[in-house]
Order: C-alpha cells, then structure tokens, then sequence
C-alpha cells in the first residue's frame, strides 16, 4: 500500500485551517492537526475529518524550541512530513494617532513572532527533513495586506509581505532539492478572526471591495490550500496565488 501523503497545518483548530484540513484530508492525506490554546476546538476539526491517521499537535509556535519539536513530533507520528501549511497567524487593528509606544512594540512583536518568524523555524526545521529524504513541500498562508498596505495593521502588513519574501528565496534556495513552496494571498475571509470587522459599520464597505460583493468562504482558500499542497507542478514554486475576489489586483 502506498504511504498516504502527511500535511501539517498550523492553527488548524478554526477558520482557513479547519477548512484546509478537511480538504486535504478528503483527497485521502493524513492531518496533523496543530493548535495553541483552543483543544476543544481543535478535537471539533479533527472529529470533522474524513479518513483516519490524523492527530492533535499542541505547541506555541512562537518559541523557538518547541516550534522544533513540533516538526519532531509530526515526522514520528507520521514516518516523515510531507507538507507543511504555515496558517496560524494573529492581527489587531489601531489607528495610528491612538497607539503609544508601547502598544505599537507589544504589537510589532507579537504579530512579526507568530506570522513570520515562528513561520520561517517551522520551514527551516521541516525543510531540513523533507530535503533529506528527498522531498516536500512548504505552503504559506499570506494575505492581500502585503501587496495593499493596511493602514491600522502596518505589522500584519509586514509580517505578510516578509513571509511571501521568504517563500520565494526558500523556492530558490530549495528547488534542487525537490522541496517546492508555494504561497496563497487571501483577502477578507469569513473567520471568527474577521468577524468583529465585518459585523462591523465597516463591514458592507469591505465586502463591496469585492465585485462579487461578499469576501471570501474559509472552503474557498481552502481549495487553493489543497491544491498547492498536493497538485501543483515543481514549476510553480515560488508562486503567490490571490484569492481575493479581484478586491486587489496587480500585474
């Protein structure tokens, strides 16, 4: 019997990352589920999965130790990984004039370590597996703020933007190697991070950025997740592909 192929995904327990490890699991991968805090609403996406193998991965990403481990922990379970999907990611939104200093550094901080830098470990420790034994793939959950600016989340905006900079040196510096990486670029997605924005006076405005009128379904980005992570040829490494409803477009 063939070794079904071994996804892990990070900050699974919700959102795009639910959507994507039912996806995946659906075209017959086994799932590590990973989480931070929330168990009982990571045992909700890993009873929602079709097939069997996958499991519950807890840890803080954002250190470094135990982001290492976390790579360790998903090769044993699974006999090797074949796939990482970097999705945990964290925002907050202030208006400028309003943030002191040390709001603006707990913000910097915080965000940059989670959607970024615990991103690039998680890549360099299981890229490390996947180059020795001959191959992988690396798949980035990135966001329209890197290419627009986000004006009350100008770290969001960076840590996004520094995370497709990464995905595309790792595709070169890894190629040759048969890792591939490939980076998806969502807009506004109907999640419970998104949803005290769009509940908000702000919301109409921000679906009507969209000329479907609406953002985006978890299931949707999901479907681009999946693709990425198990379709995509060698060739499209370093891709960045936008789901945004055309609310962003650029050439």
């Amino acid at each position: 019997m063939a070794r079904r192929t071994s996804i892990l995904i990070t900050g699974a327990s919700g959102g795009i990352g639910r959507a994507a490890a039912i996806e995946c699991a659906g075209q017959g991968a086994r799932i590590g589920v990973h989480y931070h805090g929330n168990e009982a609403r990571a045992r909700e996406t890993l009873a929602a999965l079709p097939g069997d193998g996958h499991v519950l991965l807890q840890c803080d990403i954002t250190e470094p130790d135990a982001a290492a481990d976390l790579i360790r922990r998903a090769e044993a379970e699974f006999g090797g990984l074949d796939v990482l999907v970097n999705n945990a990611g964290v925002s907050e939104r202030h208006a400028f004039a309003e943030l002191d200093y040390a709001t603006w550094q707990s913000a910097w901080r915080r965000i940059v370590e989670t959607n970024l830098t615990a991103a690039g470990n998680l890549s360099y420790c299981a890229a490390s597996g996947m180059v020795a034994r001959g191959g992988g793939r690396i798949v980035n959950v990135s966001s329209r703020g890197a290419f627009r600016g986000e004006p009350l989340m100008p770290w969001y905006g960076a840590s996004k933007a520094g995370l497709n900079a990464m995905g595309q040196s790792l595709a070169q510096a890894l190629a040759p190697d048969g890792v591939y990486v490939y980076t998806v670029a969502p807009g506004f997605v109907e999640t419970e991070m998104a949803a005290a924005v769009l509940d908000s006076a702000d919301g109409d405005g921000i679906r009507g950025q969209s000329p479907l009128g609406r953002v985006a379904q978890p299931e949707e980005v999901a479907r681009a997740i999946r693709f990425l992570a198990l379709e995509a040829p060698p060739f499209m490494t370093g891709c960045i592909v936008d789901v945004n409803g055309a609310s962003y477009l650029r050439s």
